[in-house]
């Protein structure tokens, strides 16, 4: 239910800003505007802004995938606190995996970054750490474990964020979803138990 109403609301906030260059200039996040004039807001306004019409229905295609199962996974284990907690993994998404952009280009008076990719890696990588054996499918074909898809897409945004061959934030994914798996952890230790019991029951 929470992932239904980001997904609509991000959406609705979206398409306004592809026709409103004041929206944009007010929402994005620029890490030079932020420290002088103490915006810090732009953490998280720039989530609900994206760059196209593609990037808006990727992000949202996947959150949609992933939020309403990791929803379900939350209730099951947090009880009452399961939407304020998915909140919080959601917001902590968007504003922890920007934190390392805002350090490397505070000084860079031309940076500018928006799209909610970090607080969807998050909830994507709480989904692994529920359910690390669950088929996921590469470009939407190839199947593969959920944990060795996780894993190959930490070491790409890695490598990426070292080598920039693109205009993409492979920080923001990188640290996004770093976070979403050890927030839920934090959450709740014993579920490491039940991730590696998970892949060891699948895989010896």
């Amino acid at each position: 239910m929470v992932t239904d109403i980001i997904v609509g609301v991000t959406a609705l906030t979206s398409i306004a800003a592809f026709n409103s260059p004041k929206l944009l200039n007010d929402w994005i996040f620029e890490p030079y505007t932020i420290l002088r004039s103490k915006q810090y807001f732009r953490f998280l306004t720039s989530g609900l802004l994206h760059g196209s019409w593609m990037h808006l229905l990727i992000n949202m295609y996947v959150l949609y995938s992933f939020g309403n199962l990791v929803e379900q996974f939350y209730s099951r284990h947090f009880g009452g606190n399961a939407i304020w907690f998915y909140m919080l993994l959601y917001a902590g998404g968007l504003i922890v995996s920007d934190i390392p952009t805002f350090l490397k280009h505070q000084n860079d008076v031309s940076y500018r970054g928006l799209g909610a990719s970090g607080a969807v890696s998050s909830v994507l990588f709480a989904s692994i750490l529920f359910a690390p054996t669950m088929q996921l499918g590469l470009f939407l074909v190839i199947p593969m474990p959920a944990i060795v898809l996780g894993v190959g897409y930490l070491l790409y945004s890695a490598y990426m964020s070292k080598n920039p061959k693109d205009n993409i934030n492979h920080d923001a994914h990188f640290y996004g979803a770093v976070f979403g798996f050890f927030f839920t952890l934090l959450l709740k230790p014993s579920l490491m138990s039940d991730f590696m019991n998970e892949i060891l029951d699948a895989w010896l």
